[in-house]
């Protein structure tokens, strides 16, 4: 609730300090003498816009501070400042600064915040009803979160946005792997072409280094079979050859070793290993000369193979060396698809779990929906008629949406509907041509809905505009009982709402050194009797009007 309002240099403002109470507080005095003001100025602490037009003349800036009183019945007001990194406590204050060059500064606690959060912070704290507002309940959009918060079922509220959310999560994981496996299939075709090209080339790793090696052995095939030649001859040509020479040099120190006891033996054994190494020598040339080939297809076939692997290598943009990684990825891709499918299959069938467990509890709601809907529309038709409005007819409108529109809030979409006259069809509220019916309806509907909002502040601005009479009292009625649940701030001309209050206001405007001022204070009983005698007879009061003043308090 709001506690108190400061406000300072705000068009005919210049000081004014208000403290008030819960109950329904009413504001009156003569048209002109500044209540839009009031009204005005709480707005820019519920994050309206502010403009320079508004400060005072010859002022510097205007300044608007409040203080508000909150038990944060949802907990959203304290998520909202958790969020924003905002000092919550069950105490608010909130101060609002604007100065002629159009600069403004916003506090929140002394915390400096924009005016996009205060709006969204105001909306927890104050809810306005102006004769032709177009917002709150004359906002379909409101509706729906408005009958949930009447019926009171939020435990079957949040296990279905549970569901949803977990339906939504299943379904999006779905559809992500079902774009992936369909942009894979549109490539399934490529990928076995590609997969058939790679099996019957076969790169191997390392392959071009081993043909290139290889290609420049064969095309100097001739030179390596000449010196092949060369150094077998040496080994093992037809006249004195390493190995002869060899043989002969081991001979003549075996017979030195034979007249000298083996004296040197020694080099008798490294003539032998030399021997033996030459034989190994000869036979491994022998090999190497085989293995050389001047045939000219065996070049033919390296040429072709390493064109093939450059091709290959070209058609998928990457180096000859990279072909086996490029092939083995190509194939775990396809046996990717293969599995994928399988996983779409199982993902599938999670999400139709999860989609019936969604609807199941979005149809349990319903029903509490429907049945909250028929008790507040049997409400209504009592509200209404204490309020004369005996042949209007209120409906709460509950439908199923199509399924392309489910969301967190389940499958329904409801909307309130009215019918004012008899025989006329039933329209949307915000249909209602007078302002008058208008009023009544939306203080009825605050009525029955006053336990259940979250809102600890109500403002009426005129609501009882058009009527009057004991229509105007049973309106004053509502309100008092309304005050009951919640704070209710009502702006009124109506003498019959004015006696209802547990607080009263008199708005002045008067001449102050050659300036028009607003002054605002609050009446004592005796004061409350003689502003309603004012209200019902007009300038001049008649001992007659502070009778039916009196009658009108007292009853």
């Amino acid at each position: 609730m709001l506690k108190s309002l400061s406000i300072r240099n705000v068009v005919l403002i210049d000081k004014l300090d208000m403290e008030l109470a819960d109950g329904l507080t009413v504001l009156s005095g003569e048209t002109g003498a500044g209540k839009s003001v009031l009204l005005d100025s709480l707005s820019l602490l519920l994050g309206n816009r502010a403009e320079t037009g508004m400060i005072r003349n010859g002022c510097d800036k205007l300044v608007v501070s409040g203080c508000f009183e909150t038990a944060d019945k949802n907990g959203k007001l304290a998520s909202l400042c958790e969020e924003h990194n905002l000092d919550f406590a069950k105490e608010i204050v909130i101060s609002r600064s604007l100065s002629q060059d159009g600069k403004g500064k916003i506090f929140f606690n002394d915390q400096p915040i924009t005016q996009k959060l205060l709006k969204e912070i105001g909306g927890y704290l104050v809810e306005v009803h102006g004769q032709f507002d177009n917002q709150g309940l004359l906002n379909p959009a409101t509706h729906l979160g408005v009958l949930d918060s009447y019926g009171g079922y939020s435990a079957a509220l949040a296990d279905m946005k549970e569901a949803f959310f977990n339906y939504k999560k299943v379904k999006t994981a779905r559809e992500n792997l079902q774009n992936e496996v369909e942009n894979a299939a549109r490539e399934e075709e490529n990928l076995k072409h590609w997969i058939k090209e790679f099996e019957s080339i076969k790169p191997k790793e390392n392959e071009k280094e081993e043909l290139e090696k290889l290609r420049v052995q064969l095309m100097n095939s001739e030179k390596l079979l000449d010196n092949f030649n060369s150094a077998y001859n040496a080994l093992q040509g037809q006249s004195v050859s390493v190995r002869e020479a060899l043989r002969q040099a081991q001979t003549a120190v075996s017979r030195v070793n034979a007249m000298l006891d083996d004296k040197y033996s020694g080099i008798y054994g490294l003539l032998d290993t030399a021997l033996i190494n030459a034989e190994e020598a000869g036979e491994e040339l022998e090999t190497a000369m085989r293995e050389i080939t001047l045939n000219q297809s065996d070049i033919d076939a390296v040429e072709e193979r390493l064109f093939t692997l450059k091709d290959l290598a070209r058609k998928h943009r990457v180096e000859v060396d990279e072909l086996v990684q490029v092939w083995q990825k190509m194939e775990e891709q396809l046996n990717k698809l293969e599995k994928s499918a399988g996983d779409l299959s199982a993902l599938e069938s999670v999400e139709k779990k999860a989609k019936e467990n969604y609807v199941n509890k979005a149809k349990i709601l319903h029903e509490e929906r429907m049945s909250t809907a028929l008790r507040l529309d049997d409400k209504m038709k009592n509200e209404l008629l204490t309020l004369k409005m005996e042949k209007a007819h209120f409906v709460t409108d509950v439908k199923l949406k199509d399924e392309q529109n489910w969301n967190e809030e389940g499958i329904d979409d409801v909307c309130f509907m009215i019918s004012t006259n008899l025989g006329s069809s039933l329209c949307n509220l915000n249909k209602i041509a007078s302002g008058g019916e208008l009023a009544r309806l939306m203080l009825a509907l605050k009525v029955n809905l006053g336990e259940s909002s979250q809102i600890e502040t109500m403002v009426f601005d005129e609501v009882d505009s058009g009527i009057g009479g004991a229509t105007a009292q049973a309106v004053g009625e509502k309100l008092a009982k309304l005050g009951e649940t919640v704070q209710v701030m009502v702006v009124t001309h109506s003498p019959q709402v004015a006696a209802f209050s547990d607080n009263h206001y008199k708005v002045e405007k008067s001449i102050r050194d050659g300036t028009t001022i607003t002054t605002v204070y609050k009446l004592n009983n005796k004061e409350k009797q003689e502003e309603v005698a004012r209200m019902l007879a007009g300038e001049v009061i008649s001992d007659e009007a502070r009778a039916a003043a009196k009658v009108l308090i007292g009853a």
